[in-house]
């Protein structure tokens, strides 16, 4: 059950880093979109290895293949496989850590819960999970443009190094003007800088990412367990690395006071309620209100290093675990599209409950 996520719009992903495939199974499209694969490709690409001198050096070209579900290139109403085949897996390169636990890893986790694990670049924990995500996404983010509804999201900080600006003091168009994601052109050389000198340094280190999502209408989300920000967090702390969410003025509101953090009410000129201020997040009572939902998602620094590091074995033996194989310096430039996908499935879920409580 843990594979899958969704109520009406539901996905569930399978296959592991280094086995065959990695790919990804979408009940609940709404029958008679248009399935645009060049699309759906450009979103793996934003996510795929080997882009740049600041993300591994894995070569896969994620060339994504629609199994079912799909007709004249629109979707039909059943479930939609797509798959991805793995190309550019060197086993070989974790071979020494068969029977050692990597610190900050999965390894011990998976070996105390399940008596067996895949050490292959770290099989079903492994990030490359994540391009499954990142194609059903793909699939709501079409679903959700017909609504008027759009999902972005850029790098807002990578280790000390914050973009003190708030997203409407931004241009998101020149997100992927850089190989970082960050729409602040002198920022992103900036840290693009230290994480190639951190790179050298045989360090890892993490980021932020802040997510827009833009057009939704008031009324998403349930009272008491399901709130819409609940869900949007669940997403976003089942990436791999993701260690902090918040929405809104998430915890700098502690630092008003009621009077000045309060959203106030209006009408405006087209008779549609609106507030003044959105420290909300566009979320009330864990339901959309109608104003923009913004959010951040914290990844911590990746826990492969290329210098050796203490740990134990499945003996319980002292060993040292050497670091080897390709992996990413910071995430972050690799998770912007993995969290839109995740908010876009979350959106685009969550409209079609409501459209079933409340069909207009």
């Amino acid at each position: 059950m843990s594979n899958s996520y969704g109520t009406l719009f539901r996905i569930s992903t399978f296959g592991e880093s280094h086995g065959e495939a990695v790919g990804v199974i979408v009940d609940g499209c709404p029958a008679g979109i248009t399935v645009d694969l060049e699309f759906i490709q450009s979103e793996l690409d934003r996510r795929k290895p080997g882009q740049s001198k600041i993300t591994t050096q894995r070569k896969e070209e994620d060339l994504i293949e629609i199994l079912s579900g799909v007709f004249e290139g629109k979707s039909t109403g059943s479930p939609i496989a797509m798959m991805v085949r793995n190309a550019d897996a060197r086993s070989k390169d974790y071979s020494h850590i068969a029977e050692k636990f990597r610190p900050s890893h999965a390894d011990y986790t998976y070996h105390v819960k399940y008596g067996v694990r895949d050490y292959r670049g770290g099989g079903r924990s492994s990030a490359r999970e994540t391009l499954a995500r990142v194609a059903a996404g793909a699939l709501a983010k079409t679903v959700l443009s017909q609504l008027g509804i759009t999902v972005q999201a850029y790098v807002s900080q990578v280790g000390p190094l914050k973009l003190n600006k708030s997203y409407t003091e931004l241009d998101l168009s020149k997100t992927e003007d850089n190989i970082l994601r960050c729409p602040d052109p002198e920022m992103a050389e900036t840290m693009i800088a230290f994480i190639d000198e951190t790179r050298k340094n045989q360090d890892t280190v993490g980021g932020v990412v802040t997510g827009v999502i833009k057009g939704t209408p008031a009324g998403l989300g349930e009272p008491a367990f399901d709130k819409l920000h609940a869900e949007l967090g669940k997403a976003m702390l089942s990436i791999n690395a993701v260690k902090g969410f918040e929405y809104g003025s998430g915890f700098e509101g502690v630092e008003l006071y009621g009077s000045q953090h309060n959203d106030p009410f209006v009408i405006d000129d087209n008779g549609k309620v609106r507030t003044t201020t959105n420290h909300s997040g566009g979320i009330q009572g864990g339901i959309s209100n109608g104003e923009d939902i913004y959010f951040k998602v914290a990844f911590k620094p990746v826990a492969t290093l290329m210098k050796d590091q203490e740990s134990i074995d499945i003996h319980g033996d002292k060993a040292v675990v050497s670091g080897k194989g390709r992996h990413d310096p910071c995430v972050v430039p690799r998770a912007v599209p993995i969290v839109e996908a995740m908010a876009a499935i979350v959106i685009l879920d969550f409209y079609l409950i409501n459209k079933s409580i409340r069909w207009e």
